[in-house]
């Protein structure tokens, strides 16, 4: 497999090494969903400059769960609601998940870092 980084997508170029023979889409979501590895994700966060702690990882593990049971990439409110149902002690909200990922797109770069396909309804 080769390494696919649509050249808009600037913040993704600083992908190291590790990645080159992974296959992301033109959004930089990984294209085979069953490759994930925590490594993988640790490398995906990079990007947005998060160390995966054990908190961040629980929350990935969840959003990985959500798209096994339901089949899809879930979008911010599901995804919250989700969080809040299986990490209770974790008081997920949107606002702590921006401050945990660094982004105000929660979803889209969850499910990126989980290694799962960009939410339909995501920009």
């Amino acid at each position: 497999m080769s390494m696919s980084i649509n050249s808009s997508t600037s913040s993704l170029t600083s992908i190291n090494m590790a990645l080159d023979d992974v296959a992301l889409d033109q959004d930089g979501h990984l294209r085979d969903h069953t490759i994930w590895t925590p490594d993988i994700a640790q490398q995906l966060a990079n990007t947005l400059d998060i160390v995966l702690d054990t908190e961040r990882l629980a929350v990935l593990q969840q959003v990985r769960a959500f798209f096994v049971k339901f089949n899809h990439a879930p979008a911010t409110r599901p995804l919250i609601k989700w969080l809040q149902q299986t990490l209770p002690d974790d008081d997920i909200s949107n606002q702590k998940l921006q401050q945990l990922f660094n982004t105000g797109l929660v979803a889209r770069h969850v499910n990126r870092l989980a290694g799962l396909p960009k939410p339909p309804n995501c920009l």
